[in-house]
């Protein structure tokens, strides 16, 4: 396990938002701030790219679960962009796969 930091930018706020780093217990609080701010304060789908993440524990698997019914509360979807190998077969093994919605791009249909 690495010390990388999780940072988060917000590429178009409300609608993209990049993680890079690990998303786990360190960076949880943090990064369900900023989803909750761009799902409040945004309209459509939001879009989160994980191209850089380089793991996820199970807290960041709940921070995740807890976007995906804030979107769905306020009428919009949280949408997994460019999600890496390692975190797919984490979603895969959770059957997180089935619930979170994941694109290949970052305009998802």
């Amino acid at each position: 396990m690495g010390n990388a930091e999780c940072i988060l930018i917000q590429v178009e706020p409300g609608q993209l938002l990049c993680l890079a780093g690990r998303l786990d217990v360190v960076a949880a609080a943090d990064v369900r701030s900023a989803l909750a701010g761009a799902l409040d304060h945004g309209v459509g789908d939001l879009t989160l790219d994980l191209a850089a993440v380089d793991g996820i524990d199970a807290t960041g698997l709940g921070v995740l679960v807890g976007a995906h019914r804030r979107a769905g509360r306020a009428g919009r979807r949280l949408v997994l962009y460019d999600v890496p190998p390692a975190v797919a077969r984490v979603l895969l093994v959770t059957r997180l796969d089935k619930v979170l919605r994941q694109s290949s791009s970052r305009v998802p249909a």
